[in-house]
């Protein structure tokens, strides 16, 4: 019962989280500077965390490192398509609707309608059709970011029932996870209702928007939860992939947010990569608070001789 009341904790504090986030662009004023060294400290605590946790740990359970890393490979690619498809992480791009997102978030709410009127294509001005295409720009994010943060509560829930195969009855399961999810999730939710608020809808819709934007998360985590409890067979496997797949759209995101914003904000370097760093530490200090698992001996124990992958030749 532990690893189910861990996650519905866990299900309450991601929704919190969310809404917390997307209540941000109505009530403070977020600096361009305090973002990046968000994205920066979060981005770092995903990498840390993807090859830390995750990938370790779907190694162990799938008894195969090569399935592991095809499954991180997919994730990658699965966040990368999901990026092109989507206008996913639009924290703080350069284009009219961030711009619009940029003046939102600093309370101008007229600056933030002016801009999210405006159109950068040279062929086209008609300002009706650039003001009506704005205004529902949030549904596009809205999309794509359901599904990435139904995969960061697979994510959760993989690493939980992971956690709980090796841990003891009581303890910290899958908490490093749980954390890169927990600060990455108010960005998400931020940049939606940036977006709405530019975009001149009420808040009664915003609100609407906001609550079922963060119950999706700690949906997708019960749903992955219990239907691999239900699995007579091969439930190690689908939690291994699980992990190898969250793992490559952890990298996914962190280098979508993160490098480009070191590279483009040289003014801060320094600050942004301490941020990483510190993110990245974060990531490894929490291994040292988790249960003991499975990255050493227990991997040594279970893992098959047939199921390591050697490039040099066959067995020894």
């Amino acid at each position: 019962m532990w690893p189910l009341l861990l996650l519905l904790i866990y299900g309450v504090c991601l929704i919190v989280a969310s809404l917390a986030g997307g209540w941000l662009p109505a009530i403070m004023r977020l600096t361009h500077t305090r973002m990046q060294l968000m994205l920066s400290l979060v981005g770092g605590l995903m990498i840390g965390v993807a090859l830390l946790h995750l990938l370790p740990h779907a190694s162990v359970e799938t008894e195969s490192l090569d399935m592991a890393s095809s499954a991180c490979l997919v994730g990658l690619l699965a966040m990368f398509l999901t990026i092109r498809v989507f206008p996913v992480h639009q924290h703080c791009p350069g284009h009219a609707d961030t711009r619009a997102v940029h003046h939102a978030a600093h309370g101008h709410p007229r600056l933030a309608a002016s801009d999210a009127r405006d159109d950068h294509d040279d062929h086209d001005n008609d300002n009706d059709n650039d003001a009506s295409r704005h205004r529902f720009s949030w549904i596009g994010l809205f999309l794509g970011l359901s599904i990435h943060t139904t995969i960061d509560g697979i994510a959760v829930a993989a690493s939980v029932a992971a956690d709980a195969k090796h841990g003891s009855a009581i303890a910290l399961l899958g908490a490093g996870t749980f954390l890169a999810v927990l600060l990455h999730k108010p960005l998400d939710s931020f940049s939606l209702m940036s977006l709405m608020v530019a975009g001149n809808w009420t808040a009664r819709l915003r609100n609407v928007v906001n609550t079922v934007f963060a119950l999706i998360c700690p949906l997708g985590a019960l749903i992955f939860f219990f239907g691999t409890r239900e699995m007579s067979h091969g439930s190690h496997v689908a939690v291994g992939c699980a992990l190898g797949f969250s793992a490559g759209v952890f990298l996914g995101i962190a280098l979508a947010d993160l490098l480009p914003e070191i590279q483009f904000h040289r003014h801060d370097r320094i600050k942004l990569t301490a941020a990483l760093l510190a993110g990245v530490a974060l990531a490894y200090a929490i291994g040292l608070f988790e249960p003991p698992h499975a990255h050493d001996a227990h991997a040594r124990e279970t893992v098959a001789p047939s199921t390591i992958h050697e490039h040099g030749g066959g067995e020894r």
